[in-house]
């Protein structure tokens, strides 16, 4: 299993964490479930706006996927004005995963 990592800040003067984090589960999560390889995701997000999401894909190849099809691109295009800076990203192999059941609503 592959993990991409994109580090984020909102800007909270234009919207507050709360709603770009239900922004991304109501409009950008359905869109991130039909990719191919897709395995899931985690969303930390702080009151300040500081965020990281971490995708979970079954390859490699699935992982860098959304960056050669355009996926990653548009939705960053599309949501361009809630971000302080552009966001960064990275690709790891997961080595050890040990996650709670989830608690959200």
């Amino acid at each position: 299993m592959f993990a991409r990592v994109t580090l984020l800040e909102i800007d909270t003067l234009r919207i507050d964490t709360d709603t770009a984090v239900h922004v991304f589960e109501s409009e950008v999560l359905p869109e991130l479930r039909q990719q191919p390889g897709y395995a899931g995701v985690l969303v930390l997000a702080t009151a300040e706006g500081a965020g990281t999401l971490v995708s979970f894909w079954d390859t490699a190849e699935a992982a860098d996927a959304s960056g050669t099809t355009g996926f990653y691109a548009e939705v960053l295009e599309r949501y361009v004005t809630i971000f302080k800076s552009p966001p960064g990203r990275g690709r790891y192999e997961v080595a050890v995963a040990e996650l709670p059941a989830s608690t959200a609503t």
